[in-house]
């Protein structure tokens, strides 16, 4: 896989609190994101979601860039 950077327009804990509201599977240790190792949270969020990378990380940047709730 290449190295994937995400676009976020808001701050990391902020999206991850976002994630949680909508998906409760997900735990603290699922959305860890350690500076420039996004390609390993988007690995490990799509085998837990049974999606694509692709599609965990346009999800992860819809949720980043609304403001209110994850949709």
């Amino acid at each position: 896989m290449s190295k994937q950077k995400l676009n976020l327009e808001t701050p990391w804990p902020e999206v991850k609190e976002k994630i949680k509201e909508v998906n409760y599977d997900l735990t603290d240790a699922d959305l860890m994101l350690e500076p420039g190792k996004e390609d390993e949270l988007i690995s490990r969020l799509a085998k837990k979601m049974h999606k694509t990378e692709e599609e965990v990380k346009g999800w992860i940047e819809s949720v980043a860039h609304t403001k209110n709730r994850a949709s």
